[in-house]
């Protein structure tokens, strides 16, 4: 898979995508990320990016010739599947679109800022609005990090349990289950004694009663 991301502080981005999973995955060659500085596009000597909005109000916004410049720039060099925008009004990212997300070769992830973009880079070269949660960031930088890593980790050869991503929460629209590891007793608190019988049949139906009961006193939306 291949992502490109377009941002006007791409800086922002560097560090995430060099370490821990998705180090992995562009060592392995399953996975390749390109950052493009939108203001290598801006008109002008000053390489400008954004103008006032028509009709006034405060804020911002990021001007469609430089967005074109740059979206054309990597359309003539390959084909993808998505161009996506990052912005508080999309579509709220969850794990079915992460999956679906996944399975695709090429996107392309413009990062919003200021206050946004020229609705006409919405209207004629997005083909995906995402938002990952009903809050405003500075910018579309670090949910661009978040949105990546949620589809890169899904990609088979990523990580080292392959299984892992599958049983996490609301890949069944349910919540995961409680979680323990060792010792088995720390200050007087145990761990449930099912997990300790080696009996994996009791073991998954536990797990898949935890499950719906944590869904149920946290997500009830979910078992809708």
């Amino acid at each position: 898979m291949r992502i490109d991301i377009i941002a006007v502080v791409p800086e922002l981005l560097q560090s995430p995508f060099e370490h821990s999973i998705f180090k992995r995955a562009v060592e392995k060659g399953l996975a390749a990320v390109h950052f493009h500085d939108l203001r290598q596009y801006g008109l002008g000597n000053y390489k400008q990016i954004d103008d006032y909005s028509f009709g006034g109000g405060a804020g911002m916004v990021l001007m469609i010739e430089p967005i074109d410049a740059c979206i054309s720039a990597l359309k003539a060099e390959r084909t993808y599947d998505e161009v996506i925008y990052l912005t508080p009004d999309g579509e709220t990212l969850s794990q079915p679109m992460a999956n679906a997300l996944s399975l695709k070769e090429n996107i392309i992830i413009l990062c919003g800022h200021y206050k946004g973009v020229d609705q006409r880079v919405r209207d004629h070269f997005v083909t995906k609005e995402i938002s990952i949660g009903d809050y405003v960031l500075s910018g579309g930088e670090l949910a661009a990090a978040v949105l990546s890593d949620a589809i890169v980790r899904l990609i088979p050869g990523v990580l080292s349990d392959e299984t892992s991503a599958l049983t996490d929460s609301f890949q069944d629209n349910l919540l995961a289950p409680p979680i323990y590891t060792r010792p088995a007793e720390y200050k007087g608190w145990k761990v449930p004694d099912i997990l300790l019988s080696g009996n994996t049949p009791l073991i998954e139906n536990w797990r898949e009663e935890q499950a719906y009961k944590r869904t149920e006193e946290r997500r009830p939306d979910l078992l809708q």
